[in-house]
């Protein structure tokens, strides 16, 4: 599967109050999105069997994964394994790209 980049903000989904996230291209076993974060946006504690791998284009947050906090800042990638808890909050606007294994479907185009 392919997928053109675009400019157009429609197809972003507000998933959380503040945060907006679009599907790139997924396939069987991955699903790639950009999450846009509004400053002060939170994702409370929450877990999910997906892999989740991240990369932080633009922005800062507090990120929170088993207890463990780190200082995410441009530049900085994660993982978290399926079934960890993990919560974040954004201290400025921020920009991810992040990668589900499985693709979590209800991140996915209808």
């Amino acid at each position: 599967m392919f997928s053109k980049g675009q400019e157009d903000k429609s197809n972003y989904k507000e998933i959380a109050e503040g945060i907006f996230m679009r599907p790139l291209v997924y396939g069987d076993q991955t699903l790639l999105t950009e999450i846009r974060f509004s400053q002060g946006s939170v994702i409370d504690f929450h877990e999910h069997p997906h892999e989740q791998t991240g990369y932080l284009v633009k922005g800062k947050f507090q990120l929170t994964v088993e207890g463990r906090e780190y200082q995410v800042e441009p530049g900085d990638s994660w993982c978290i394994k399926g079934g960890k808890s993990h919560k974040a909050e954004f201290q400025e606007e921020s920009l991810a790209i992040e990668v589900f294994s499985p693709p979590r479907e209800e991140y996915m185009a209808d």
